[in-house]
């Protein structure tokens, strides 16, 4: 299209404004422009010609093809987003419908719903507490709650989004995780905000995290006010289970209002909920009503329902309202006359839909039919239940929830019941739809008849992607309320289908809550097992999702050890997994044999706690939480007997840095590096006072941050290298500051209250003594005990009065008011001091060594004779409660357990998160490991370590590995002594043997037909080991004295071996013999003639080599005819090379994360595949 000027030529202004403008919407929407070609002519132009007047109508033809395209394809993807949200759409269908039959009974509360309205517009323009209705139960807070819901438009504006769930009447309204989900999404449809990312609704923390932050994003747009209301919070299962309410915000933003009603008396949530909001303003009861109006309501009730009373029924009722105080004794009164009906009534209703209900509902015919039951019409039931959605199960019915538990209770006896539990046993297990006559008995007839029930069937899966969901959530509740143990336990426990379709449908929680019903209601220990192993699998499955593959590897990994040992239930799951991988069309991870933490160990929980990394962590030993501080600011309060978050107290701009818990556990205090210090309750999960805590506010300043709680004198001091504050825990008043220098900044700080003084080091060694009261100098010196170090760690040592210095130089210095002292010089520079709870042990970390000092009465000296030696840097150590124990983390991911009572014999290595462990904290029997660069941790329990356990995997961190017999048997360096090859029976789950080979091991490879290990090592010495007579050795010395090895590498004929050094290849043909093998001189010998290292090597049988160099260059060597061969190099080191069994193909991998892999005909790659790694990647890959 161009435009024309009077003049005739081509307006190239508005032409290029028109190619600007194509190229904006090709940038914003690419592949919506489509190009209409035509051939240009001076006709086109010329309103009589007929090309004139065909090219716009070819034009018009092709822009509403386009658009109708557009259009339908537009409405095909709104299609699929409405059925992947169908399920937000059912829950808040089902609210609503629910909420349109309250109201129109509505009575007697007009004035304190015209009160809540004023409230809730003078509170709507700034920050306000959110509002609790309380009152006994059946006092008539749904109706109240219901009614509010429909006048919000009115009370404060047309666009107002109201969010109202009624907890409890449905499954995803009775789960606080659902509950959640189901909030967050349906406020971001409503004002248009991105929907919640997988990342967060994989994690549970990241989906409180969001849900808090969500009301103050709706705030900032200063436009449409937010109203959630929540009915029956006590109807929660995680406030019903644990009396613990999750974390309400003491303050609701602008614009935001948040309404709950709870119930008051035996209960006690309400008691519960006043400890989390505080405030006694945001409390409204709601009282009963009087007996007039007791009387009008229930007229209004008989007519809404179009009943009436007899005159005899009406006095008697009458006369009762006096004394009954609120609605709800009403009802339970007016339905006390319908026996053992409504039993069975309410418990077919706790879970069916109409049609399922009609079905059942004939098994009750029958009894009324053989005159065994009440003659009761069933009718009205049936049409109450007409209310409830589909895919519902929880009950929704005319009756109140106080009213079905009173049903429940007083007419259905225990046989009775569990024969209708039976009854839907039956059902969900589909076993009336398999052609499964029905014997019954008819009074007309006087003859048994079996009648065909003519019912759809119950398969786990309704297509490929649809679960049954109803028979996922009902059937395990029936079989194990109907006492059918055995078919629970084959149908549900040991299916690892039905497992499986549980996990995909409903995610790891969902499959934790079955184990935990059927649990108490089956005697066998393997359900314990099954379920400890699935809480392991968390983290994988928060990382990775829920898939089919990743579930069977994770459960089949960590089952293994009991599928002998436990063939009922484990060995069943075992079975079924092995069949599952041999049946499955797609690549698979395939445990071998148990390689994963087993269940029944040390570790308790793998937790994810937030989007970055750990770094703080102290424990409420009272109240049994832990307390968690990460990069991203975030303060999180996870209670570890449910193992879930509770509070997430966003208080925090930058990383913290510092937690300290206090006031038996109810208080805590952080600090960090924006320099904010916050004070909160962690029982409400409000934050007392926040205090900005510095004098700069550059983030990059160096920080070094401790805090110390002097509860006696309400006073926390926070110390960084800079400055020392002192904060009145009350009052939020500063006390005292004290600046320091800047070129020479504090290490450490100790508060010494014996003595009211405070004391600091500096980097430099200068010691100030301060007034703890005051903050005035009283006077300064420098260390006498060391000579030009530098100060590294310190730590305080209160029952001394004194402080422990470490310096770079491995100087242990004692320092006090008076002087100093030496205590020990180390061989290297002292990484970190950590005294016990009792200061009675000191423990000083230097390099890959730790050394222990006992206390005595001039300071402390050396524990035990020999320090405990490490694989890697250690990080951090903290000692046990009862001083027998020392727990240490070190840099290679390893955390490891060493027996002071029996002078530093290791218990247990255990893994930790995949990262350097920086943090250690112990709470009673547990310990809880983190690390700065990962967004999980782990909670361990240790006095596993002082009890013989069932069979743990293999731990390695060197990647230096071989294994045999089928995965039988697995080598690697031991640990704690790479002189020493560690053989691993993975059956026992423990050290076989351990072979000596006198230095440094620097790679293994097994010859698996011939029964030999090749172990290279440190001096240029290959030790070749027959498995069979392990007391025999062949020694293949190196080309050049004390020349490392870099790798080495078998055909797969296992009749040719390669060792690569630095530049220089051989390549050695083995022969079998009696009991070593017979290796005469290299075949052949090469040099690559390249200034960098081989990194990774592979040998073919016919002594082709590829070999991989550290820059990330791959050859392939012709040994025969002495030529080389470049592939495609890597861009960065070659980490592996491997070959195919038939040695056609090979693959390579690198540390740029690349794996390729190579036609060795042609030379040439045929693909590469990219991946994603959280940690190192390992020396050599398998």
């Amino acid at each position: 299209m161009v435009d024309q000027l009077a003049a005739g030529c081509l307006d190239t202004d508005a032409q290029n404004l028109l190619s600007s403008l194509q190229e904006r919407i090709a940038d914003m929407q690419p592949g919506v422009l489509k190009a209409h070609h035509l051939a240009w002519s001076r006709d086109l132009v010329d309103p009589p010609n007929k090309a004139h007047g065909r090219y716009p109508k070819e034009l018009g033809e092709q822009f509403v093809a386009r658009a109708n395209h557009q259009v339908l394809e537009c409405l095909q993807k709104l299609e699929a987003g409405r059925q992947e949200l169908a399920w937000l759409y059912q829950e808040i269908r089902h609210h609503l419908g629910l909420s349109a039959e309250a109201p129109r009974t509505f009575y007697g509360r007009q004035e304190l719903l015209t009160q809540m309205g004023q409230w809730l517009q003078q509170s709507d323009g700034h920050p306000h507490p959110p509002l609790v209705l309380f009152g006994p139960p059946g006092i008539g807070k749904t109706a109240l709650m219901c009614k509010l819901a429909e006048q919000m438009p009115g009370l404060l504006g047309h666009k107002t989004v109201t969010v109202l769930r009624l907890l409890g009447t449905s499954q995803m309204s009775s789960d606080a995780r659902g509950l959640r989900q189901s909030i967050c999404f349906q406020v971001c449809l409503a004002y248009g905000l991105p929907l919640p990312p997988a990342q967060v609704l994989e994690a549970h923390t990241r989906v409180v995290q969001f849900f808090h932050t969500l009301p103050h994003t709706v705030s900032c747009r200063n436009f449409e006010s937010l109203v959630v209301l929540l009915d029956s919070v006590d109807e929660v299962d995680s406030v019903h289970r644990a009396r613990r309410v999750p974390r309400l915000p003491p303050k609701c933003p602008p614009r935001v209002h948040l309404i709950l009603s709870v119930c008051s008396g035996q209960r006690g949530v309400l008691d519960a909920m006043r400890q989390v909001l505080t405030d006694p303003g945001a409390y409204w009861e709601v009282k009963p009503l009087s007996g007039n109006q007791g009387q009008e309501m229930v007229q209004l009730l008989l007519a809404a329902s179009r009943r009436t009373l007899s005159l005899m029924q009406r006095d008697l009722l009458w006369a009762s309202l006096p004394e009954c105080g609120h609605l709800g004794w009403l009802r339970l009164e007016a339905m006390h006359q319908l026996c053992a009906l409504l039993g069975y009534i309410e418990d077919f209703l706790l879970c069916l839909p109409s049609a399922e209900f009609g079905d059942l509902a004939a098994n009750l015919d029958e009894e009324v039919q053989r005159g065994t039951g009440p003659n009761i019409e069933l009718s009205r039931f049936r049409e109450d239940k007409k209310m409830a959605p589909a895919q519902d199960s929880r009950p929704v019915s005319p009756l109140c929830r106080q009213l079905a538990e009173v049903v429940l209770e007083r007419y259905l006896s225990w046989p009775e019941k569990a024969k209708s539990h039976g009854v839907l046993a039956d059902f969900f297990s589909g076993s009336w739809s398999q052609g499964t006559k029905k014997l019954i008995t008819l009074p007309p007839v006087g003859k048994p008849l079996n009648l065909d029930r003519k019912v759809a069937p119950q398969p786990l899966w309704f297509s490929d992607t649809v679960a049954n969901l109803r028979k996922l959530k009902e059937l395990p509740y029936h079989l194990v309320h109907s006492g059918r143990i055995e078919e629970l336990q084959w149908e549900v426990l040991s299916s690892m289908n039905w497992i499986s379709c549980r996990g995909i449908s409903g995610g790891i929680e969902g499959l934790l809550d079955d184990f935990d019903l059927c649990a108490p209601h089956v005697d066998c220990p393997e359900v314990s097992l099954v379920r400890e192993a699935l809480q392991l699998c968390r983290r994988a499955v928060e990382l990775r999702g829920m898939e089919r593959s990743i579930l069977y590897t994770e459960l089949l990994a960590r089952l293994y050890f009991f599928a002998t040992s436990h063939p009922a239930l484990v060995g069943q799951l075992c079975q079924q997994a092995w069949s599952w991988f041999r049946m499955c069309p797609h690549p698979v991870l395939v445990p071998l044999r148990g390689s994963l933490q087993p269940p029944g160990g040390p570790l308790r929980a793998t937790l994810t706690g937030c989007h970055k990394g750990i770094t703080a962590m102290a424990w409420s030993l009272e109240e049994k939480l832990l307390v968690v501080g990460t990069q991203e600011g975030m303060v999180a309060v996870w209670d570890m007997e449910e193992q879930q978050v509770i509070h997430i107290l966003p208080g925090h701009t930058g990383e913290v840095r510092c937690v300290k818990v206090f006031a038996k556990g109810s208080l805590a205090i952080s600090t960090l590096k924006d320099h904010t210090l916050c004070l909160w309750n962690l029982l409400s999960g409000q934050e007392k006072f926040t205090i900005w805590d510095g004098v700069s506010k550059d983030p990059t300043e160096p920080q070094i941050s401790s805090l110390h709680v002097d509860e006696a004198k309400k006073v926390v001091y926070s110390a960084s290298s800079s400055k020392v504050n002192a904060w009145n825990l009350e009052t939020e008043e500063l006390i005292f500051r004290i600046l320091g220098d800047a070129s020479d900044p504090w290490v450490c700080t100790a508060v010494l209250a014996s003595r009211a003084t405070l004391l600091t080091v500096s980097q430099g060694g200068v010691v100030s003594l301060w007034s703890s009261a005051t903050g005035t100098l009283q006077r300064k010196r420098h260390l006498s005990s060391i000579k030009e170090e530098t100060i590294t760690c310190g730590v305080s040592v209160q029952k001394q009065r004194k402080m422990v210095t470490g310096s770079s130089k491995g100087s242990i210095s004692l320092v006090s008011s008076e002087g100093d002292s030496l205590l020990e010089k180390l061989p290297e520079a002292v990484g970190f001091l950590v005294v016990s709870e009792d200061e009675s042990l000191l423990a000083a970390g230097f390099g890959r060594s730790m050394r222990i000092f006992l206390a005595d009465s001039q300071g402390f000296h050396r524990f035990m004779v020999t320090d405990l030696e490490h694989e890697d840097t250690v990080e951090m150590a903290i000692f046990g409660p009862e001083n027998n124990l020392i727990v240490t983390g070190s840099r290679d991911a390893l955390i490891q357990v060493w027996s002071l009572s029996e002078q530093g014999s290791l218990l247990d290595v255990l893994e930790g998160v995949g990262a350097p462990v920086s943090l250690l904290a112990w709470g009673g029997p547990l310990v809880a490991s983190a690390s700065h660069q990962s967004s999980s941790f782990k909670v361990w329990d240790l006095t596993y370590a002082q009890k013989p356990r069932a069979s743990t995997p293999f731990l390695d961190r060197t990647g230096f590995t071989a294994v045999s017999h089928n995965g039988s048997y697995v080598y690697f360096p031991k640990i704690g002594n790479k002189n020493k090859v560690t053989i691993w029976d993975l059956a026992e789950g423990k050290e076989q043997d351990a072979l000596d080979t006198s230095n440094e091991v620097r790679c293994l490879e097994v010859a698996e037909q011939a029964n030999l290990l090749f172990t290279s090592l440190v001096s240029g010495i290959v030790l070749v080991f027959p498995l069979n007579s392990r007391q025999h050795v062949m020694c293949i010395p190196p080309p050049e004295a004390q020349k490392a090895i870099n790798c080495m590498a078998l055909s797969k004929d296992e009749g040719h071996l390669a060792i690569a050094y630095d530049n220089i290849v051989l390549v050695l043909d083995i022969s079998p013999g009696d009991p070593c093998p017979v290796i005469n001189r290299p075949t052949y010998t090469f040099y690559t003639q390249l200034p960098d290292t081989i990194a990774s090597v592979a040998v073919l049988a016919d002594y082709h080599v590829i070999y991989g160099m550290t820059n990330g260059d791959l050859f392939l060597y012709e040994c025969a005819n002495s030529k080389v061969f470049p592939l495609e190099a890597h861009g960065s080191r070659v980490t592996c090379v491997e070959v195919s069994h038939k040695e056609q193909l090979a693959v390579s991998g690198s540390e740029e994360a690349l794996l390729c892999l190579w036609d060795l005909q042609a030379c040439k790659w045929k693909f590469e595949m990219s991946y994603t790694v959280s940690s190192p990647p390992l020396p050599r890959t398998r």
